[in-house]
C-alpha cells in the first residue's frame, strides 16, 4: 500500500485555474474522500494523482517517491471511474482480466486472481456473462474487481455511485467501505454526496473552487464547520450574520432583524460582522410559547419519512428546522403560527 502526498499542487486550464495550491496527506490504508460541489476540482485532483493529468506546478508523492511525471502504468493504481468504462464486447472474466493481460501474468494467474477478485465483490460465477446484460450495480462491482485484482498500491473512485439508484447506492457504498477495510489498501474517493463521504470516510478534505475549506474526520466536519461554506454544504446549517455583543455580564448574538440568541458566557466578543451556525435538528419547535422562544410563521414543510423539515420565518429570517415524525408537532402546517427555542449553547461562532 502507499501513503500519498500532495505538495502544493496546482492546476490550470487555459489560464483559469482549477485546482489551487492543495497540500494534503493520506495516510497509508486510509480512506480519504475529496467531497464538494461540482466543479471545485476534486476529479482534476484524482486525474493528477492517478498519472492522467499533469499538475501545473507542485509534486505528487507515494511514500517518499515523487511520482509527478511518472506514465499512469507506472503508478500501480486502480481506478473506478464514474461511467465504469467497460468493455461492452467482453465477458464480465475478461474485463476483469484486461489489466493482468496487459501485464503479462500467465492464464493460472489470470483465472485464480480473477476468480478471487470477482467473489470479493458478490459476482463469483458470473464471470462468463456478456456485460450488457448485467445491471448497474452488477457493472459497478466488475469495474471494483478490474480495480483490485492487479493488487494496486492505491485504489482511486471518481463518483462511483453517481448511476446507481438510491438505495443500491447505499448497498454498494457499504459494500465499498468493507472492500477497503478487508484489503487495507489506500483509498481516495471523489464524490458530491456528503451523506456518502460521512458514511465511508475515515477523513474528509471539503472543496470550493479549487481550494479545501477543511481536512479532518467526518464527525468533526459535520460538528464543527470551519468556515460558512462547510456549514451549509455538510449539514445544511442555518447560518445568520449579525455581531457578538456583551451586556451585563451576557453575552449574545444580535441579528439584523433585532433578534438576540443568549450565548453561553465564556464566548468571546469578536470583530464584526460574525456567523452563527445552528444544525436544523437543535432548534426546538413548538405550538405553544416558552421561555425565551421567538415567534415564526412556517411558510414550508417537506415530509421526509423518518423526518420532516420545515421553513420558518422570523422577521424576514428563513430558519430550517427538522423534526422527527414520531414529535408531537406532526400536525404543523405552512401558514401557522409556532415558537422556536434557539439553543444559542449548542451554536457555532465563525469568523467567515
Amino acid at each position: 500500500m502507499a501513503k500519498v502526498t500532495l505538495n502544493q499542487i496546482t492546476k490550470s486550464f487555459d489560464e483559469v485555474p482549477v485546482v489551487r495550491n492543495i497540500s494534503l496527506e493520506v495516510a497509508d490504508g486510509e480512506f480519504f474522500s475529496l467531497l464538494g460541489p461540482s466543479g471545485c476540482g476534486k476529479t482534476t485532483i484524482l486525474r493528477m494523482i492517478a498519472g492522467f493529468t499533469s499538475p501545473s506546478s507542485g509534486k505528487v508523492f507515494f511514500d517518499d517517491k515523487d511520482v509527478t511525471n511518472i506514465p499512469v502504468d507506472q503508478r500501480n493504481t486502480g481506478m473506478v471511474f464514474q461511467n465504469y468504462a467497460l468493455f461492452p464486447h467482453l465477458t464480465v472474466f475478461e474485463n476483469v482480466a484486461f489489466g493482468l493481460r496487459t501485464r503479462k501474468f500467465s492464464s493460472s494467474e489470470i483465472l485464480e486472481r480473477v476468480t478471487n477478485s470477482l467473489i470479493l465483490v458478490g459476482l463469483g460465477g458470473l464471470e462468463q456473462r456478456p456485460v450488457p446484460q448485467l445491471s448497474g450495480g452488477q457493472q459497478q462491482r466488475v469495474a471494483l474487481a478490474r480495480a483490485i485484482v492487479i493488487e494496486p498500491d492505491l485504489l482511486l473512485l471518481d463518483e462511483p455511485l453517481s448511476n446507481l439508484d438510491a438505495k443500491l447506492r447505499i448497498e454498494t457504498r457499504d459494500q465499498i467501505r468493507e472492500l477497503q477495510s478487508q484489503l487495507g489498501i489506500t483509498t481516495i474517493y471523489v464524490t458530491h454526496d456528503q451523506e456518502e463521504a460521512l458514511a465511508v470516510s475515515d477523513r474528509i478534505t471539503v472543496m470550493e473552487k479549487g481550494e479545501c475549506c477543511q481536512i479532518d474526520r467526518p464527525d468533526v466536519i459535520y460538528r464543527v464547520p470551519a468556515n460558512r461554506f462547510v456549514a451549509k454544504f455538510m449539514g445544511n446549517m442555518n447560518v445568520l450574520t449579525g455581531q457578538t455583543k456583551s451586556k451585563k455580564g451576557n453575552v449574545f448574538f444580535q441579528l439584523a432583524n433585532g433578534l438576540n440568541i443568549p450565548l453561553p458566557e465564556t464566548t468571546k466578543v469578536l470583530k464584526n460582522p460574525v456567523y452563527l451556525a445552528l444544525h436544523p435538528h437543535i432548534i426546538k419547535l413548538s405550538q405553544i410559547e416558552g421561555k425565551d422562544d421567538v415567534e415564526g410563521v412556517v411558510t414550508a414543510r417537506q415530509f421526509k419519512g423518518a423526518s420532516i423539515e420545515f421553513s420558518i420565518d422570523v422577521n424576514g429570517l428563513s430558519f430550517q428546522v427538522v423534526k422527527n415524525t414520531e414529535e408531537s408537532i406532526l400536525s404543523i402546517q405552512p401558514g401557522e403560527t409556532v415558537w422556536l427555542h434557539i439553543p444559542g449553547d449548542q451554536a457555532i461562532i465563525l469568523k467567515s
